[in-house]
């Protein structure tokens, strides 16, 4: 990426999303693919008076991880890392990966063992989240695997992170908050409404969200952004939802996969390719078999699959469910190791109801608010 675009992006992360000041404790994590950006994060982190730490990891050592740990390995926590989780104030995520599909072929056992594992550092984050204690940000450098992955030259896929990420405007923080104005209304609009109705093709599904807080997602967490969400009442989702793309978690993909809720209850589990996969993941807890959230995609910057989350799931014109683990902040109670986003594109057909008026068709809203 160009200086000036690093600059731009290391700003807003530091002054927008994470609200970097003076003694906070930063603990960044990323692959060495991202020094250039980790160094802008660092210097700038470091005129920022804030104490800040670079955790870079070698792209492959995860596949090895998976590949040659036993069971006492993979439930092992290093308690320098309990300690970081619960003293740190601050935490950048920075995807840089060498090999998109290095975990591809990963056991999935292994894999949901180790996410098992992590329960109790999982727990403490969201605890001192919810406390206000500590603020988090994930966002991504562009490599020649995230690129190969979007099917785009790695020029190209540059271009497309700037532009998601606004870092070609010349104020990239005003615009990200210009954003959060915008989405408050529709959050504020919302969170009057008490049954979403989602209807597409193989798609008739009720969630009950009444009560329950939607978040403006606007480039504090995630960064780029876009999406407001909320989590559904536990046992408040009904019906059924065919997603129309591919859906991927842990480095594996999931094709055609329908879902059947009673309830809040997930019943009926079905994927065209990868089942398998997809049954082992919500065996890991009961958590993973019910709603943890409901979401629109508001970024109409990003319009076509990347195959990475980060991105895909704030796409203008989709809702996304995840199963597994809800949202404290929100109401949400399910409690999960597993958060699955899952994406339905409805830009070519589909229609959202709330509390019976429709107001949502064609993958825009059509209420003016």
């Amino acid at each position: 990426m160009r200086r000036e675009s690093l600059e731009k992006l290391a700003k807003v992360i530091l002054d927008y999303s994470l609200k970097v000041k003076r003694e906070d404790i930063l603990l960044v994590n990323s692959s060495y693919l991202a020094e250039p950006f980790l160094l802008e994060v660092y210097k700038g982190a470091l005129e920022r008076g804030a104490h800040p730490f670079l955790k870079v990891s070698l792209p492959d050592a995860s596949f090895y991880y998976y590949r040659f740990a036993n069971e006492h390995q993979l439930k092992y926590i290093p308690p320098w890392t309990k300690t970081e989780v619960e003293t740190a104030t601050c935490f950048l995520n920075v995807i840089a990966s060498k090999n998109a599909r290095a975990l591809r072929n990963a056991d999935p056992e292994k894999m949901r063992m180790a996410s098992i594992a992590a329960r109790e550092l999982q727990d403490i984050f969201l605890e001192r989240e919810t406390k206000g204690e500590l603020r988090w940000c994930v966002t991504l450098y562009p490599t020649d695997a995230e690129a190969q992955e979007a099917d785009m030259a790695l020029p190209e896929f540059e271009e497309f992170v700037i532009s998601a990420g606004h870092l070609d405007e010349e104020d990239p923080v005003c615009y990200w908050e210009n954003v959060k104005g915008k989405q408050q209304k529709i959050v504020s609009f919302l969170e009057s409404k008490s049954e979403i109705r989602v209807v597409a093709d193989g798609t008739d599904l009720t969630v009950n969200v009444g009560g329950r807080k939607w978040i403006n997602a606007s480039g504090e967490n995630n960064f780029p952004d876009g999406e407001v969400f909320t989590s559904p009442i536990e046992n408040g989702v009904n019906g059924r939802i065919k997603f129309n793309m591919p859906q991927y978690y842990m480095g594996k993909e999931a094709n055609g996969v329908y879902l059947e809720f009673k309830e809040g209850k997930l019943i009926k589990v079905k994927a065209e390719r990868n089942q398998e996969f997809v049954e082992k993941i919500l065996e890991s807890d009961e958590g993973a078999k019910r709603l943890g959230e409901f979401a629109f995609g508001t970024n109409y910057g990003i319009k076509n699959l990347t195959k990475n989350i980060l991105f895909d799931e704030k796409i203008g014109g989709t809702i996304h469910l995840a199963l597994g683990r809800g949202f404290p902040e929100t109401g949400g109670t399910n409690k999960s190791v597993v958060h699955w986003d899952m994406i339905l594109d409805l830009r070519k057909g589909g229609e959202v109801f709330a509390d019976g008026e429709l107001i949502y068709k064609d993958g825009d809203f059509v209420l003016k608010l």
